[in-house]
């Protein structure tokens, strides 16, 4: 009977043991469910957030390529404008055109002539261009009426040789005209697209307004609806989840990150999970036309450390399960160590999270662009560090501040208005202003961008901008080439009609003279009119050394012998006007092309006009030197004299042009100069700062660059 008791209080322990064991087992076992499900949550959530990063970059990239493609659409359209179109003479400028964005994926450039319906054709690597009647696709294509002031983008088109997409703007004249860009869509996206890397194996793609995939790593998705490629290729699923993020989130413009099955990715078939970021893409404003950017990866990738967990998990609850029967002290031990040795991975994984948010961080300290965030008041939330290095101080002095801290006030109100557009609208907006700083001039191109909280509202407006004063320099440089090489042509044809009268003139002069008695007051009539025809003749001779790009007697000159001789000429007259010379000759400059004559004319010409700045004495600086790589040499003409007006600088080169007092300068220096120089394929180039109140306060610098010999060979 004692036997029979003990036995049963055995088994009472036992199964008091047993149960405390399957709970502890069981409560084990739901704290690890528990453990990983929220790691598992929290992996995914920093997952798309660093996808949705990548996603607003697509866009930025896309809306940034395409503005390039209305810019040069809109300056190629300038450039016609300047001249009458003959179909049948090459294009220079278009040809120019073609090659610039002929890597952006325009294919073709096309001159539609609605009334007449044809259609001028230029395509790469070919001279001429090719001529078509208007089809009715095409013509479908074509809007009804074109802003002058904007450019029209249309929507894509699908066709069996792909998509393709046009901008277009009207060209002025009698005749009504169209400049169109024919763009391949495919060749436009592909650089942005291909490379794209989300984890391991994740991809993006691209649909525009009306779901349409413009982009697809799957080819046979592209030019097909979003909403039944899927089925038609994959009949067996159901993509409910995925049409309803396309059509309620992307086709609306949203940004946001959710999930949804497929069944496939990158030939893996199957149901598959998979986490997708988007972000919209503005393409145009009038008509409104956006697409919208997708990021996605399969859950997978991000949960295999948390199923190799799992795995480990099973095995070591297995062991304590013998363990366990053993004693409880035991299983408390393990699950111990078990939770401790979770922890850590979650904590490496959250640790290795953080890495990765401050790589993407680093990344826009590091750019060299201005980026900043402001509230709707106008005021910094936040700055990179390179606005902060540009503006003088560090990024904490300007948290807080408002835009009137660093703009001038016009400039900041302006930009008040299109933040409050950007927080009214939740659409981007953009703008170029000018700033003065240091004394310089800098051009700005500044985008403002929405930045939405979860609830869809405006939270703060970020601003990318970036310094475009190099691109203005040269668009206006340009311009000045054009304006230059016509008026060259015209200055030949003028000088030669000139020069016949006046040598008859200087002629019959001459034999007057010779009949006329010196001393006599028509004799000196006579002198008169010899000297002023001879004077004539100078001038005529300068327009023509511009106008027919003669070689001169030399092919290479020696830089620093050309100036030397030079100033032996003026230095005498230099120490007669208190003007002081400093010369910075660097040394083992090689020979630069040119005729030592004819440079040594454009330098007494800039030497000239510096010492007429410096009336009342000053600083002249000469310096030569060798560009990096050996490739150009060049000099450098500095003076504190008055300097130039801004509203002059653009007309520096033109013939006749001088702001010397009548009868004092001819205003052919400075246009002699210029084509000499671009003869030998150099450059010139002006900087000025004017100032007649203040004595040296001014200053002008006229910088040449000439090919060495040792570009030539």
């Amino acid at each position: 009977m004692g036997w029979d008791i003990d036995k049963k209080g055995n088994n009472q322990r036992t199964a008091m043991v047993a149960v405390i064991a399957v709970c502890f087992i069981l409560a084990g076992l739901a704290m690890g469910f528990w453990s990983a499900n929220e790691m598992r949550k929290l992996i995914a959530e920093q997952f798309n957030e660093e996808q949705l990063v990548i996603a607003h970059n697509l866009s930025s990239r896309v809306e940034r390529e395409l503005n390039l493609l209305r810019k040069e659409i809109l300056l190629l359209s300038k450039e016609m404008i300047l001249g009458v179109f003959d179909p049948d003479a090459p294009c220079e400028s278009i040809r120019k055109s073609l090659s610039r964005v002929r890597e952006s994926g325009v294919w073709k450039i096309e001159i539609v002539e609605p009334e007449s319906q044809k259609v001028y054709i230029y395509i790469p690597y070919k001279s001429c261009y090719e001529t078509e009647s208007i089809d009715k696709a095409s013509c479908d294509l074509l809007p009804v009426q074109l802003d002058k002031k904007s450019v029209w983008i249309s929507q894509p088109q699908v066709s069996p040789s792909g998509i393709r997409l046009i901008l277009g703007v009207p060209l002025p004249g009698d005749c009504r005209r169209l400049l169109l860009f024919n763009v391949n869509v495919s060749w436009f996206l592909t650089p942005f697209f291909n490379n794209i890397r989300s984890g391991k194996t994740g991809y993006a793609w691209i649909i525009d307004g009306n779901g349409i995939f413009l982009y697809h790593p799957d080819a046979d998705f592209i030019g097909k609806s979003a909403f039944k490629a899927r089925e038609e290729k994959y009949h067996s699923f159901s993509y409910g989840k995925v049409n309803f993020i396309q059509k309620e989130m992307m086709l609306r413009g949203k940004v946001g990150t959710g999930w949804y099955f497929s069944s496939w990715h990158r030939g893996i078939t199957g149901k598959i999970k998979k986490l997708i970021a988007y972000s919209p893409v503005i393409i145009s404003d009038d008509p409104f036309q956006r697409w919208s950017v997708a990021v996605v990866a399969p859950v997978s990738e991000i949960e295999g450390v948390v199923h190799k967990g799992y795995l480990r998990q099973f095995l070591l609850q297995g062991l304590i399960i013998i363990v366990i029967v053993l004693g409880a002290s035991a299983v408390l031990f393990f699950e111990r160590r078990w939770s401790r040795i979770l922890e850590e991975r979650v904590n490496k994984r959250t640790e290795d999270l953080k890495k990765s948010e401050e790589r993407y961080r680093s990344l826009v300290e590091s750019a060299e662009d201005f980026i900043f965030t402001v509230d709707y008041d106008g005021n910094f939330l936040s700055m990179n560090s390179f606005t902060a290095n540009f503006f003088g101080g560090r990024q904490e002095e300007f948290i807080g501040k408002s835009f009137k801290n660093l703009f001038h006030e016009k400039i900041a109100e302006k930009q008040l208005e299109l933040v409050r557009l950007v927080y009214g609208s939740g659409k981007s907006a953009r703008d170029e202003f000018k700033l003065e700083i240091g004394g310089h001039e800098i051009w700005i191109n500044a985008s403002f961008m929405p930045l939405k909280d979860e609830e869809g509202r405006v939270s703060a407006a970020i601003c990318i901008a970036r310094d475009i004063t190099e691109n203005k320099n040269l668009e206006r440089q340009m311009i000045n080439t054009e304006k230059l090489a016509s008026l060259g042509t015209l200055a030949a044809g003028v000088a030669h009609e000139i020069n016949n009268p006046l040598g008859v003139i200087l002629g019959f002069t001459d034999l007057l003279l010779r009949k006329t008695d010196k001393g006599t007051q028509q004799f000196e009539d006579l002198k008169t009119i010899e000297r002023q025809g001879f004077h004539c003749k100078q001038v005529v001779e300068n327009l023509l050394s511009f106008a027919r790009f003669e070689e001169g007697n030399s092919e290479y000159s020696y830089l620093n012998q050309c100036l030397d001789e030079i100033i032996k000429v003026v230095k005498h007259t230099m120490e007669m006007n208190n003007i002081e010379l400093v010369m910075e000759l660097g040394k083992d400059i090689p020979m630069v092309k040119g005729d030592s004559r004819q440079l040594q004319q454009v330098f007494l010409n800039l030497t000239n006009n510096a010492l007429a700045a410096m009336e009342d004495g000053g600083r002249l600086m000469i310096r030569t030197r060798v560009e990096r790589g050996g490739k150009k040499a060049i000099v450098q003409f500095q003076d504190n004299g008055i300097g130039i007006r801004e509203e002059d600088m653009d007309y520096i080169f033109e013939p006749f042009f001088t702001t010397k007092p009548e009868g004092e300068g001819t205003g052919l220096g400075l246009f002699v100069s210029y084509g000499i120089v671009k003869k030998y394929g150099g450059l010139i180039d002006c900087i000025s700062r004017f100032s007649d109140s203040s004595p040296k306060a001014g200053g002008t610098t006229f910088t040449v660059k000439l090919i060495t010999r040792r570009e030539e060979n």
